[in-house]
């Protein structure tokens, strides 16, 4: 007989599974829906020294007072960290783990830096002994999409939440490396910005942690709700973990072109020389051999990209092959660590592109009238503000294969960063937008949308097409049309800059 032990996100416990562990029963299996310590409602009451480890010797206890034969553990957001410790310790009574809309733990690594909302991460930094409130009502959709949720259970949702102990988020997870070998099956859910397609997207982009999910072990499901399916389709994820149990579901292979190396330290797709740099905070400035004031333009990367990642963007083969390109046609190019590290941080990220051009703009070397800004990737999403209100020395804003509106489940990002809803909505710069043929279809529908509204509204936008190239181009694709695409790009925005 199959036991599933199923453990729950933050704020919740073992109540959110029950009609899913109904269903897993009547279809014959054991279901283990866990409260772990000092969670479950509001009136829980978690210990000073609650923490990850007490959470993980919980699901310890849970694990060695199990008979059955066959033991599936299922981890949601955050219980997926003190799930992956009790797994390491008892990796021989495990035979595969299901992830519910959560990408796996690394050793060393704290359930902090998934937290999707900035501030409750800043207050954690600041106080790390604190609990964390659960989210008001209403603002839940910032911890995932509530999508599906009927009234009633997330009313309930809102009522029964318990604080979360800080030190379940704070406590780094250490593994000895056994978990390591155990089947894993994600079940992504498609309303929260989760999808097989993605997750090969992901994979064919090269980082070596996406690398491991083309491993036998791993398989995939995806369903078309929410962050919460065991409230929002409690029968279709019972059914599915039951599939899991089997060992269904999708396995993504290695894509044909593999590179040997992930595919941000890819080297640039043409060969430039070193420029003189000039670095100021987090704002590194690329300088002509010209004399005097030079226009500038300030290359903007997309995420959200881990806080500790090194290199970090600017130091990347890709943003110091376009700052000195732009540096060698005469220009200074303006490369950026912004603090985009998750989908509630847009607002912090475009604070600190604000602060970054300001800075630009007073620099010795550079003409403050004449700035063009060039947007990657979800990058894309922070040109709203610059359209909806460009300054007279904003000449252009370009954007390479870009989101231009919140992709499927990021309801977390901000209203206000949808390029889509202000373009053409003043008198703006001209745009300049890069399109890969082979781009992923999410991305493909927010260009097509923002493109239909440039055109209803009488915007200036030259699209530059490269009909073979993927997301990512410069670095997957170095062929001579991607080359000859980045010549005409970077032309078409000097041009606005020098008219």
């Amino acid at each position: 007989m199959t036991a599933f032990v199923l453990v729950s996100d933050t704020f919740t416990g073992g109540w959110v599974w029950e009609e899913t562990a109904a269903r897993l029963r009547a279809a014959g299996a054991e279901a283990y829906p866990v409260t772990l310590t000092g969670m479950g409602d509001r009136r829980a009451e978690a210990g000073p020294g609650t923490g990850l480890e007490t959470h993980i010797e919980d699901l310890v206890d849970v694990l060695d007072g199990i008979t059955a034969t066959e033991v599936v553990l299922v981890g949601h957001g955050y219980g997926l960290y003190p799930l992956f410790g009790a797994a390491d310790r008892r990796a021989g009574r495990v035979a595969r783990i299901v992830s519910v809309a959560t990408g796996p733990p690394e050793d060393g690594g704290t359930a902090v830096r998934a937290v999707p909302d900035p501030e409750v991460r800043e207050a954690l930094a600041a106080r790390p002994d604190a609990s964390v409130p659960p989210p008001a009502p209403g603002t839940w959709s910032r911890w995932g999409s509530v999508e599906g949720i009927p009234a009633e259970a997330l009313a309930r949702l809102e009522h029964e939440a318990a604080p979360q102990p800080a030190g379940t988020l704070t406590e780094p997870l250490r593994l000895t490396g056994a978990v390591s070998a155990l089947s894993l099956t994600g079940i992504l859910c498609a309303a929260n910005g989760q999808s097989i397609a993605m997750v090969e997207m992901a994979v064919a982009s090269g980082p070596p942690q996406f690398r491991v999910l083309t491993e036998d072990r791993f398989r995939f499901f995806e369903l078309a709700t929410g962050h919460w399916p065991m409230l929002s389709a409690p029968g279709e994820l019972a059914e599915v973990l039951l599939r899991a149990a089997a060992g269904e579901g999708h396995r993504v292979t290695a894509p044909e072109q593999e590179h040997e190396q992930p595919s941000h330290l890819l080297p640039f797709l043409i060969d430039v020389p070193e420029r003189p740099r000039d670095r100021v905070g987090r704002v590194d400035l690329h300088l002509p051999d010209a004399d005097g004031p030079r226009p500038a333009v300030v290359f903007v990367h997309g995420g959200p990209i881990e806080p500790d990642r090194t290199p970090t963007p600017r130091d990347m083969p890709f943003f110091l092959g376009y700052g000195r390109y732009a540096a060698g046609m005469g220009v200074v190019g303006v490369t950026v660590d912004h603090r985009l590290h998750g989908l509630a941080d847009y607002a912090r990220a475009a604070a600190d592109i604000a602060e970054a051009v300001e800075l630009v703009r007073a620099h010795p070397r550079v003409d403050g009238d004449r700035i063009a800004l060039w947007f990657f990737s979800t990058g894309g999403l922070l040109a709203a503000d610059w359209l909806a209100a460009p300054p007279p020395w904003l000449r252009c804003v370009a954007a390479n294969y870009p989101a231009l509106a919140p992709l499927p489940g990021w309801e977390s990002v901000e209203a206000r960063f949808r390029p889509v809803a202000t373009v053409g909505r003043a008198d703006g710069p001209p745009v300049v937008l890069t399109r890969a043929g082979q781009e992923h279809p999410v991305f493909t529908a927010t260009v097509e949308e923002f493109l239909t509204a440039a055109k209803e509204r009488g915007a200036d936008v030259e699209v530059v097409d490269a009909p073979l190239a993927h997301h990512s181009f410069e670095l997957v694709d170095p062929t001579d049309e991607s080359r000859a695409v980045v010549e005409r790009t970077m032309r078409a925005v000097l041009a606005r800059l020098e008219a």
